[in-house]
């Protein structure tokens, strides 16, 4: 049976996303708008609406859609704001950030997943994202110039870490955000860290959840009692 695209992709929205608090209208229609069937490896592109996450390769995944729509709702991305990611992946989440009106670098480490996620952007006509292959834990990698100015309105990490890395936490522009994931497998959270100065920081949680780490994160020992 073939499967009914927009009825899929209507149902995601309607029936997952929405209902998992993601009601910014803005954010809603972009998901409606990016066609994320094409940018998932094609043997899973029956899966691409499904509330799962979906394998990529080398130990990463793609985000249920309503952790990308709870991320992209965090980071209240404005048109001509800057946005660095991390983690292209497959570049669905990147093509969303472009769509709500970012000029986004996505670093990726994979060459693999950098050559996929470029073919698919511009399969998708998709301008905003520039794809660079890199370490973005090495400082200095981030250092090198690659980053341009080096500061940004909002930084988003797609994998986990123990702690939100702080080395990207200071490309993050004083009024910027940062939306990552840290904590340590089952119990991780989500969370959206709003810089209001050199060194003040507000934490905000969004939710809970379980995903791979940011390749080279390494995790920091922990003792049970």
């Amino acid at each position: 049976m073939a499967l009914n695209v927009e009825q899929a992709r209507f149902n995601m929205i309607e029936q997952q996303i929405r209902t998992w608090e993601v009601l910014d209208e803005r954010v809603l229609e972009t998901l409606k708008a990016v066609p994320r069937e094409e940018f998932v490896p094609s043997k899973y592109r029956r899966m691409a609406f499904m509330d799962v996450r979906i394998p990529l390769g080398h130990g990463q995944v793609m985000l249920k859609p309503v952790e990308e729509g709870r991320l992209l709702q965090a980071l209240n991305l404005l048109p001509g704001q800057t946005v660095l990611e991390v983690g292209t992946g497959y570049g669905f989440l990147s093509a969303c950030l472009a769509h709500l009106g970012g000029q986004v670098m996505s670093l990726e480490i994979v060459p693999q997943f950098v050559e996929a996620a470029q073919a698919r952007l511009n399969n998708a006509k998709v301008n905003d994202v520039s794809v660079v292959e890199g370490d973005a834990l090495d400082d200095a990698f981030l250092d090198s110039g690659v980053l341009g100015g080096g500061e940004f309105d909002c930084v988003v990490i797609t994998s986990s870490a123990a702690s939100v890395p702080a080395g990207l936490m200071r490309h993050a522009a004083v009024g910027g955000r940062v939306v990552a994931i840290r904590g340590h497998s089952p119990a991780m959270e989500a969370v959206c860290l709003h810089r209001h100065g050199a060194q003040q920081w507000q934490t905000e949680s969004l939710f809970e959840t379980d995903v791979p780490r940011l390749m080279g994160a390494e995790d920091v020992e922990q003792f049970e009692f």
